[in-house]
């Protein structure tokens, strides 16, 4: 799988996982919904701390993240069918989002992908991840290509 199909399946998942490391050098890996926007310098990748019942709001990844930026992203498709199974893993450095306008933008990409999120907008955190490395493994030809 090239680099753009890479990203376009990223783009268009609805739901990954995001892995971080814990300030004692551990894994910390969740399920998350995210946008990815080009931001120019390659995908950016945005992501909130929505109004869902949580335990706490002050969540795990984000102490890993001050602790520790580097974060990994994956997303895939299984199927029983093994010619649909894809994946993609995104990597890059995360941040806390301090500007509104950044927040602003990131929320209504959000917004466009989710729509709980246009009906209730989050209240919590926004987090850049800029990524930088991005790969990605297919079983099958690209949706929509066809075989000669």
């Amino acid at each position: 799988m090239d680099r753009d199909e890479a990203v376009r399946r990223l783009t268009e998942a609805k739901v990954g996982r995001i892995a971080t490391v814990r300030p004692d050098g551990s894994p910390h890996v969740v399920p998350f919904v995210f946008a990815v926007i080009d931001a120019g310098d390659g995908p950016r990748v945005y992501w909130c701390v929505d109004d869902k019942a949580k335990r706490s709001r002050a969540l795990q990844r984000l102490v890993n993240i001050h602790a520790h930026p580097a974060v990994e992203i994956e997303v895939d498709r299984y199927d029983d069918d093994w010619s649909e199974l894809w994946w993609v893993r995104a990597s890059g450095m995360a941040r806390e989002v301090t500007s509104a306008d950044e927040r602003e933008r990131a929320l209504t990409v959000l917004a466009a992908k989710y729509p709980p999120y246009a009906d209730h907008p989050p209240s919590g955190p926004v987090v850049a991840i800029q990524v930088d490395r991005v790969s990605g493994w297919a079983a099958g030809p690209p949706r929509g290509s066809e075989l000669s």
